[in-house]
């Protein structure tokens, strides 16, 4: 996870600078990375755009409702769109979510009316326009939600040894002693 998380950053640190960030020798390093490429967590290598200083400013989210029997046929019209960016089939009212990535609204417009609402497998769309990307991670790994909990996590005030808000049990006998010393 410690190397998963350094490529998150960097993915094209060296391995010796990986090792020495995740604290292990440099042929431990390449050793470990070479079997996260082989086991197929580490998929490919790629990288990260800005998508308005390459003329592709306007993203948008468009939901769309397949006719059930068609799917193979959406599936078919959907790759061959370059400006889809993602897809995902999806539950609740729509079945599937399209990301795309486009000069202008204009764009959509011409890509919903004249591509999407002809292809025979859609039945409906909804397009939402996305006015900003407030976060985007490259991926996301276990490690990040203990690490997030830790940091959340507010410094505990303690009563004794016990910490607030939580209870300690005390046997009978040690109990009745603590009230004898106090009464």
């Amino acid at each position: 996870m410690k190397i998963l998380e350094v490529l998150r950053e960097n993915g094209r640190i060296s391995v010796a600078a990986l090792a020495e960030r995740v604290g292990i020798s440099r042929a431990n390093a390449y050793t470990r990375f070479e079997a996260l490429r082989a086991d197929g967590a580490i998929k490919r290598f790629t990288a990260e755009i800005d998508h308005v200083r390459t003329g592709l400013g306007i993203t948008a989210l468009i939901f769309v409702t397949v006719r059930q029997q068609m799917w193979k046929q959406f599936r078919a019209e959907l790759a061959r769109m370059p400006e889809v960016e993602y897809c995902a089939i999806t539950t609740g009212q729509h079945d599937a979510m399209i990301q795309v990535r486009v000069s202008d609204v204009a764009a959509v417009h011409t890509m919903v009316t004249d591509r999407l609402a002809n292809i025979p497998a859609v039945k409906a769309t909804e397009t939402v326009f996305i006015l900003d990307e407030v976060l985007r991670r490259p991926y996301v790994l276990p490690s990040d939600r203990d690490q997030a909990r830790h940091a959340r996590r507010p410094a505990q005030e303690t009563q004794g040894d016990v910490p607030l808000g939580k209870m300690r049990f005390v046997g009978a006998a040690e109990g009745r002693a603590a009230l004898r010393k106090d009464g």
